[in-house]
């Protein structure tokens, strides 16, 4: 079985303090790519360097809607210019988070927008939180989508289905974590269970989101493997295939990963 985790967060407590056994692990189970992801501006040097340090590690840089108002100085050109290094695949993750609400609505918007901004010009693709704000992360990729066209994905999955089919209408890619396999997650295996697997990615979104068997527990990059094989069940795929398959769409996604 050979995978990759679409998102997770190897500088963050849980995973920095035993970095390279993380990293061991996640290699002992056929995990072959990880995409670091950063989340604001003090971590993105930290974020890089373990990608400039493993040659199966790649890294983003954004910024998260929790620290938009910390942020007004990220603008698109700020992170145009970051995105340039080699090892820098992905813009984000940025997007809208309601259901917290640690940022002010307006500034997580125009982050937001900053972010489509360069994933349009670099045509890197864009990372998409989104938690509460359904109406108005598709207002808004719909709207900047008619500026021009950009890559990405919905990262972490839990919207609703007609979410996803509107996002897989603009051509956006969708990524399910270990969610998928908590018990209270009807919606969400229903609507896992149908996605085309041309657009499917798999994720961990560790040190977060531990799937079953490992619920309540620190995650790690190889407990995507557990989620692929729940998903694969869920959708009767074979394990193996939807592996693979998985695999080669993130890397069709984050093409720059293939240089």
């Amino acid at each position: 079985m050979r995978l990759a985790d679409s998102h997770c967060h190897l500088n963050y407590k849980g995973l920095i303090e035993d970095q390279q056994t993380v990293l061991e692990h996640a290699r002992a189970v056929g995990v072959t790519a990880m995409l670091n992801i950063a989340t604001r501006e003090s971590e993105w040097d930290a974020v890089l360097a373990t990608a400039e340090a493993q040659p199966d590690v790649w890294a983003t840089v954004g910024i998260h809607p929790h620290e938009a108002d910390q942020h007004p100085h990220v603008d698109t050109a700020k992170l145009v210019a970051r995105a340039r290094h080699p090892r820098i695949v992905g813009i984000g993750e940025s997007g809208l988070d309601y259901y917290y609400d640690h940022s002010d609505r307006a500034r997580q918007q125009a982050s937001f927008r900053a972010h489509i901004a360069a994933a349009r010009e670099t045509q890197l693709p864009l990372i998409v939180h989104t938690r509460d704000a359904e109406d108005d992360t598709l207002s808004i990729l719909g709207e900047e989508l008619g500026k021009g066209g950009y890559p990405g994905v919905i990262h972490c999955f839990t919207a609703s289905g007609a979410f996803a089919d509107a996002a897989l209408a603009m051509g956006l890619y969708i990524s399910i974590s270990g969610i998928v396999t908590f018990k209270n997650a009807r919606d969400l295996q229903e609507t896992a269970a149908r996605l085309p697997i041309e657009r499917l990615l798999i994720e961990t979104d560790a040190p977060f989101l531990a799937p079953v068997p490992h619920r309540g527990k620190t995650a790690e990059p190889a407990h995507v493997a557990d989620t692929c094989r729940f998903l694969a069940a869920l959708r009767g795929d074979d394990p193996e295939d939807l592996a693979e398959t998985t695999r080669r769409n993130f890397h069709t996604l984050f093409a720059k990963t293939c240089r």
